[in-house]
């Protein structure tokens, strides 16, 4: 019988591992939902798919868990990275959620001349991220970096990693993805980035900027001017449609 509790572990998994829990875990798994020695409960760490546990110990401030068998393998995204300008807190949280459980491999928070918020918590974003892939089913927990300016991470961009630069400027023009589509690998597989603007849109010198790298390809998200949250969730909805595992 499968488990109806997901959870998370920063703890190596496999027939016969045990798994000790922290005083949050068993007063989650045990005080909330009131399961005792013997339930199952499903885990997973990101690195080695997920496994059906038994309750070995139970109290209210620890406990341990025996792994009996796994029930699903590792299953990795698309080699992606959604790039995004903060906005308030819910509408941020928001982005992380959807794109942890749309597949994106790495999330990467950017301060861009018009960013509006300038402070992230990164911790509290990767447990969104967390929390996200233990709803939705999922074996994979991105990475939620931290905060850096969008100058710095293009000084350092990856040569093979291609860019779809979501630009507000080009809204109401033919998108872009088909033609990547019919083009020849490494462009239409392999590394890629999706990148969403501020509130304020991109600045003339950031937008010059884009537009000169031969990675970048400018796309129009539909014919309306999209909030940056609803943005992030089209514009990975049309990539995974076009080049991901969809």
């Amino acid at each position: 019988m499968n488990a109806k509790v997901r959870l998370y572990v920063d703890h190596p998994l496999g027939a016969g591992q045990t798994v000790p829990l922290d005083r949050d875990q068993a007063h989650y798994l045990f005080g909330v939902m009131r399961l005792a020695v013997g339930a199952r409960v499903a885990l997973f760490n990101g690195r080695d798919g997920e496994w059906q546990a038994e309750v070995a110990e139970a109290s209210k401030r620890s406990g341990v868990l025996a792994c009996v068998e796994q029930s699903k393998p590792l299953q990795l995204p698309p080699d992606l990275w959604l790039i995004f300008a903060p906005i308030k807190k819910a509408r941020t949280d928001f982005i992380v959620e959807k794109a942890a459980e749309m597949g994106a491999a790495r999330i990467l928070p950017v301060a861009t001349d018009f960013t509006n918020s300038e402070r992230i918590r990164q911790d509290r974003l990767q447990a969104h991220a967390v929390e996200a892939a233990e709803q939705c089913g999922g074996t994979y927990v991105p990475e939620v970096a931290e905060l850096q300016k969008l100058s710095a991470l293009l000084d350092h961009w990856p040569e093979d990693r291609q860019l779809m630069f979501c630009d507000e400027a080009e809204v109401g023009q033919r998108l872009f993805l088909d033609a990547v589509q019919s083009e020849n690998p490494p462009t239409a597989s392999g590394p890629w980035a999706i990148l969403i603007g501020p509130e304020g849109g991109f600045s003339d010198a950031e937008r010059k900027r884009l537009q000169a790298m031969p990675q970048a390809h400018v796309v129009s998200l539909g014919p309306r001017i999209l909030r940056a949250d609803t943005a992030a969730v089209a514009a990975m909805t049309l990539w995974q449609r076009a080049l991901g595992d969809w």
